[in-house]
């Protein structure tokens, strides 16, 4: 039978999950090692056509009954198949796959359905789809990892940032580092499982597996070495109350006394990793990524029932409802005149330091009715497994004058200033990606606003970046927080809160309440902000550097601080 699932040597397995870190890894397991499979990720045309050749023959032959007469087609090879024929960015593999697929279903074999319609359940595909093989960026992911995963096609509608980003991820997961690429992967599993992003979950945990990964890790936490599961106090503030972090949870996996002691480049690198997969989880559920087509809950193997393709989404009934009757330009309009008005006041009008202050309080501790959902939903035992103290999440910060933790003014901390050379000194290279990508997101417009051109949208995506970071704490001492309410309306509000620090309650209707009459790129694009909170959970860390604890810690617990602080 063929088998295209990306081969793991068998005799490999065991020794790579007993592997513990320690001298830089020089694994990069990017291509799909299984024959046929790998083959036709070659960069050399010649060698994709004869693979391709090749494939289409094992696919008939196995399509063909066997002895006891049935089909010797496998379930993984059909999924391959099917995620192919719909995602891969060169057409005359897409196009094989699905004749390929119509060919076994024509000798009685029982090929399966997509469950889903394009990579977003917020996002029409043929917006996301149209230009699926013009982008070299998604041939060369294909070409790199076998797969043109839906948030790569979601981000796609931003070339200039999925390019930043996927070279992030790369240096990330497989290129040379301090830590196993199969741990990588399940640290990804850890951090995705705290925000309930099952999609995540499934794909790393896949690609633990490809790494050499030992499958007894995926029954759960209780089943990985000591060392590993240390992390989850870590992960868990990182993922939800960043602020909370100091210098002893640091210090207890650095310290020289452990037996299980994480090394400083070890913990640098797990730290990027576990806030690289906490910003990614926000934007798989602020964009309604559905599920891979190979994946549970992408596919079934069942007949379609006759109304299957004419269902509409959430998404698509909540934006009909909203547009009906509707004066959008006039809307758009209203909020490009704010902006104006906001401008001339900014050089007119200037406020005490108290008032700023007390605005910017204001919008911390706002509580936005109807964020979240009453019943909180059970844990899938699938993600549930990853997760220890699942109750721990986000809290709104008290008024002022409460009880409360300090606010951390951004002018004194700051990537540009002490996170960027920190990282480039600790973790070579990785400085100059992460600098890249904040870069790209910060000055990422396209001078558009709905139907209108050339409009300058630095005071709206200025406002976007400082409430995110608002609601985790951060102040910028020069910035009057009242533009907040003047240029974000409540629903874009309540969106923008809800991704970045409940992600998992965001809904299509979330989605589809604030800015109308905006493109859904344009909205992508704010929600690219919200990978800000990466930044940020970096920055919180570093400020514990500052703390007068710190500087009575040894010297090897205060190098360890410095590497996780960024």
């Amino acid at each position: 039978m063929l088998d295209m699932m990306p081969a793991t040597a068998s005799g490999c397995v065991s020794e790579a999950s007993r592997q513990e870190p320690g001298d830089v890894h020089r694994e990069a397991v990017a291509v799909p090692s299984s024959g046929r499979l790998a083959r036709l990720c070659s960069r050399d045309e010649k060698e994709r056509a004869a693979a391709l050749e090749a494939l289409s023959r094992g696919v008939l032959s196995s399509a063909s009954p066997g002895a006891d007469g049935e089909p010797g087609l496998q379930r993984d090879t059909l999924l391959h198949l099917l995620r192919v024929s719909r995602t891969c960015p060169l057409l005359d593999i897409r196009e094989r796959a699905a004749e390929l697929l119509r060919m076994a279903q024509a000798r009685g074999v029982e090929v399966p359905q997509a469950l889903v319609t394009g990579p977003s359940a917020f996002i029409p595909a043929e917006e996301i789809l149209q230009e699926l093989g013009g982008l070299p960026d998604l041939v060369e992911a294909f070409l790199s990892t076998g797969r043109v995963d839906h948030v790569t096609m979601v981000m796609a509608l931003h070339p200039s940032y999925l390019r930043c980003f996927l070279r992030t991820q790369q240096a990330l997961l497989q290129l040379d580092g301090p830590l196993p690429c199969h741990w990588r992967h399940y640290i990804v599993v850890m951090a995705s499982a705290r925000h309930r992003c099952s999609y995540l979950v499934q794909l790393h945990s896949d690609a633990f597996l490809q790494a050499g990964g030992d499958e007894r890790w995926l029954q759960g936490l209780h089943c990985v070495p000591t060392k590993l599961r240390h992390l989850n106090l870590l992960n868990k503030l990182l993922a939800h109350r960043p602020w909370l972090l100091a210098q002893e949870h640091i210090a207890d996996l650095v310290c020289p006394t452990s037996e299980q002691r994480w090394s400083l480049a070890e913990l640098i690198h797990a730290v990027v990793i576990l806030v690289h997969a906490h910003s990614l989880s926000s934007f798989v559920w602020g964009c309604g990524i559905n599920p891979e087509l190979d994946h549970v809950g992408g596919h079934t193997f069942r007949p379609p029932s006759p109304s299957a393709h004419v269902s509409r989404s959430p998404a698509h009934e909540a934006a009909t409802e909203h547009q009906g009757g509707t004066n959008g330009e006039h809307e758009v309009e209203l909020l490009m005149q704010r902006m104006q008005l906001l401008q001339r006041q900014q050089e007119q009008e200037e406020f005490s330091p108290e008032e700023m202050v007390t605005r910017f309080e204001r919008e911390r501790s706002e509580r936005l009715l109807g964020q979240l959902s009453d019943v909180p939903c059970a844990l899938p035992d699938s993600v549930s497994r990853f997760v220890e103290d699942a109750e721990f999440a986000y809290q709104d910060f008290a008024p002022r004058g409460e009880q409360a933790p300090p606010t951390l003014r951004a002018q004194v901390f700051s990537w540009e200033d002490h996170g960027f050379s920190l990282m480039n000194r600790l973790y070579p290279d990785m400085g100059q990606l992460l600098d890249e990508k904040f870069q790209v997101v910060s000055s990422l417009t396209y001078r558009t606003m709905a139907m209108h051109c050339d409009v300058d949208t630095s005071m709206l995506r200025k406002a976007v970046c400082n409430y995110i970071q608002c609601v985790f704490g951060i102040r910028y001492d020069d910035y009057d927080y009242g533009d907040v309410n003047q240029l974000l309306e409540l629903q874009l509000k309540i969106y923008i809160k809800t991704v970045a620090c409940h992600p998992e309650e965001t809904s299509a209707r979330m989605y589809a309440a604030f800015w109308r009459f905006f493109q859904h790129s344009e909205k992508v694009r704010r929600l690219l902000h919200s990978g800000t909170v990466f930044a940020l959970s970096l920055l919180l860390q570093q400020e514990q550097l500052n703390s007068p604890k710190t500087t009575q810690l040894p010297a090897a617990v205060t190098a360890g601080t410095h590497a996780a602080l960024l």
